[in-house]
């Protein structure tokens, strides 16, 4: 018995010294080592822990740890394309031993004399190149570039929160310019970042150029505050994203957002049905969204019409796809009623109209056995 005790006690002791004698970095997981590099898209689901990646051969799960060298590829949303060198670590994982990126994205100018700092959170919509980003002002869509400079942030996931420098770009998106991490549980960027906290944006250079000229137009009332700014104007086609403060409009270099709000003379331009050609006078808001000065919509010539208005009708319904700036096609309980939109005199509880907005109209028929538009109420 006691010669038992003592062989398991000399056991133990050899097991001790075995344990002492071995390297510290041979009881570390080895990550150093590469096996391989793999090319796929990030998935869904990946986080600052784990990388989900889809290739070729399959779906695979590695681990990123405090080794893994991002320096050339911290964008790891969904869709993204990219190359990683893995080895195999003593704990079971693929480690990730450095990430590059596949994508290369097309030239694009950028408007370097004006750039708006935003803070917010990566949205779930995020794929690929395209960064839907949440902010206190509402939801952004911010490209990605090759030359963005991520240097301030340790990888781009979903979910987390980041302060963007961006600018606008010739394809008429916003560009990152560059994108830092964000303090846990606060507003506050990290340090070292440069960047003002949450809720503050910058915009320097915009400058005054005058007022804007508001369009010609006798409809009443007009707006309700004019913006001093330097303005742009471009040209495109509604689209069916549109609403009543946003404006989704589809131009030669891509489809840009417009914020539709109290500054804006719509009184030119109030048709904005999918389809509806407009030209718009925009300029940078203080919250880094373009807004819309003035908005003009392509109108018929209208002939000379004589309106008999001792015996004016109204009707409520709701406006139709087929609305254009002349002619407006209300669905009402009793049918479709056609209304041309050339005597109207004011509009008011609503700024423009939207494919479904529901109105009541004050109308009277014209010599041209059309029903005429006088005044016209948003409900």
């Amino acid at each position: 018995m006691k010669r038992y005790q003592i062989s398991r006690l000399y056991i133990t002791v050899c097991i001790v010294l075995t344990v002492i004698m071995i390297p510290m970095n041979r009881l570390k997981v080895q990550a150093a080592e590469i096996l391989a590099t793999v090319s796929g898209t990030v998935q869904s689901g990946t986080t600052s822990e784990i990388l989900k990646l889809s290739t070729k051969e399959g779906y695979m799960e590695i681990k990123l740890d405090a080794g893994t060298d991002t320096s050339t590829c911290k964008v790891l949303l969904p869709d993204n394309k990219i190359s990683v060198s893995v080895s195999h670590g003593s704990d079971g994982y693929l480690h990730a031993v450095k990430i590059m990126s596949d994508g290369q994205g097309p030239g694009v100018t950028l408007d370097s004399s004006a750039s708006a700092t935003v803070t917010g959170t990566i949205g779930e919509k995020t794929k690929g190149d395209i960064l839907y980003f949440n902010t206190p002002q509402g939801e952004m869509e911010i490209k990605l570039d090759t030359t963005t400079n991520t240097s301030g942030c340790s990888v781009l996931i979903v979910g987390k929160s980041y302060s963007i420098t961006c600018m606008r770009g010739s394809d008429a998106y916003m560009h990152a310019v560059s994108i830092s991490d964000m303090i846990a549980g606060t507003g506050i960027p990290a340090a070292g970042t440069g960047v003002p906290a949450a809720g503050t944006v910058t915009v320097p250079g915009t400058g005054t150029a005058g007022n804007i000229a508001a369009a010609a137009s006798s409809v009443t009332p007009a707006p309700s505050a004019q913006t001093n700014a330097a303005t742009a104007t471009v040209t495109g086609t509604v689209t069916e994203r549109t609403k009543e403060n946003l404006l989704y409009l589809s131009t030669d270099g891509g489809e840009m957002q417009l914020v539709i709000d109290n500054g804006t003379d719509s009184r030119s331009g109030v048709v904005l049905t999918p389809g509806n050609k407009l030209t718009v006078s925009c300029y940078r808001g203080s919250d880094a969204y373009m807004h819309a000065a003035s908005i003009v919509g392509t109108k018929e010539n209208a002939g000379a019409v004589e309106i008999d208005k001792s015996s004016p009708a109204t009707v409520t319904g709701t406006v139709g796809k087929k609305s254009t700036e002349s002619l407006l096609y209300l669905d009402t309980p009793q049918g479709e009623m056609q209304l041309k939109l050339d005597a109207v005199n004011s509009i008011s509880n609503c700024k423009v109209f939207v494919s479904g907005k529901k109105l009541t109209l004050t109308c009277a028929r014209g010599s041209d056995a059309y029903m005429h538009a006088l005044d016209i109420v948003g409900n």
